[in-house]
């Protein structure tokens, strides 16, 4: 594209909730995005979104910094915030960013009930606000081909999945564990959202019921969760979420003919992905396909949603499905009994 006619496309304006660890990939996303500019950052700790500026953006001019979170949401040049605040909080200030009319990209999970889920979609309603949960990997490209493949009938039907996220815990993230389950802490709620949500991706039937446990920390949040959700029809999906494993991003999709594996979900923008796929009749493929970067690709979708008056990829029906399957899965971990799903 042309400098004259980069300059002429209609870009969104950008404020960031939160001075957070994940900004350190999504500030440079919003940055570098064709469609999108970052106009302001607010964090409750003082100095930090100008240190944010600093280590993530550090070329970028003009970039209002506040120390308190209302009064970007007061700034009439943010017409988008991305909320990337604790996991308790996702709701409430998604609630208060609507009321000022900013359209909202929530970091994963949207909320921690489905009661919460609906008062934002309800409130996205009455304000005409589009909001998206932030599930930055589903824009990848690699998953369009899983997809492709999956539709094509070479492994026949889906009958299982599983899904294994994990890394171990360092010093630096001990927060993730400061927090109860109640109130987002832990794996469940943290990595688990994405090990639901690939899990559910490929089948066409609504989770039945799911059997779980859990091991935990003394806070009370969950350290290590794992489980097996039930489809029906002897369809199954397995998971597993950890923070005292080895390094794992992948999932798995077995079918009546053959099996497909995505080995990096949560890619970074120079990883190679690489899909593998193979077949009752011998074929065995590696696909290795061009470098993206997903966090780049989620806010170019968003932005342009908004821009165009389109609806988000990943819509609010999506977001209660996997909240009301982490809840059952908790529960569940909880009580050492199978949950059953509302609806089945």
């Amino acid at each position: 594209m042309s400098e004259q006619n980069e300059s002429s496309v209609k870009k969104l304006n950008w404020g960031i909730l939160g001075a957070a660890r994940v900004n350190e990939r999504l500030m440079p996303a919003i940055v570098e995005a064709r469609n999108s500019q970052l106009v302001a950052i607010a964090s409750r700790r003082k100095n930090a979104s100008a240190e944010c500026i600093a280590s993530y953006a550090p070329n970028v001019q003009n970039v209002a910094t506040y120390d308190n979170l209302q009064s970007l949401l007061q700034d009439s040049n943010v017409h988008a915030v991305y909320i990337p605040l604790s996991n308790h909080e996702h709701a409430e200030w998604a609630l208060r960013a609507i009321e000022h009319g900013k359209h909202v990209l929530i970091e994963k999970p949207m909320a921690l009930t489905v009661t919460d889920i609906k008062l934002i979609e309800r409130a996205a309603k009455v304000h005409n606000i589009k909001v998206m949960e932030g599930f930055m990997y589903r824009f990848h490209p690699q998953h369009s081909r899983v997809r492709e493949i999956v539709d094509s009938g070479v492994i026949g039907e889906v009958r299982n999945t599983h899904a294994s996220f994990s890394f171990m815990m360092r010093p630096s993230r001990i927060y993730r564990l400061a927090e109860t389950v109640s109130k987002g802490g832990g794996a469940m709620w943290d990595i688990g959202p994405y090990a639901v949500h690939t899990s559910r991706m490929w089948f066409n039937e609504l989770p039945k019921s799911v059997l779980a446990i859990a091991d935990y920390s003394e806070s009370g949040a969950d350290v290590t969760t794992t489980g097996i959700i039930n489809y029906g029809d002897g369809k199954f999906s397995q998971f597993d979420v950890s923070f005292e494993r080895t390094r794992q991003s992948e999932y798995t999709i077995v079918g009546t003919k053959g099996v497909i594996k995505c080995h990096n979900t949560w890619q970074l923008p120079s990883d190679e992905p690489v899909i593998s796929w193979w077949t009752e009749d011998g074929k065995i493929i590696e696909e290795r396909l061009l470098a993206a970067n997903h966090f780049n690709l989620e806010i170019e979708h968003f932005s342009d949603c908004v821009l165009s008056n389109k609806a988000p990829l990943l819509s609010f029906a999506d977001a209660k499905a996997n909240c009301e399957l982490i809840e059952a899965i908790l529960h569940s971990a909880a009580s050492g009994k199978v949950v059953s799903l509302s609806g089945n």
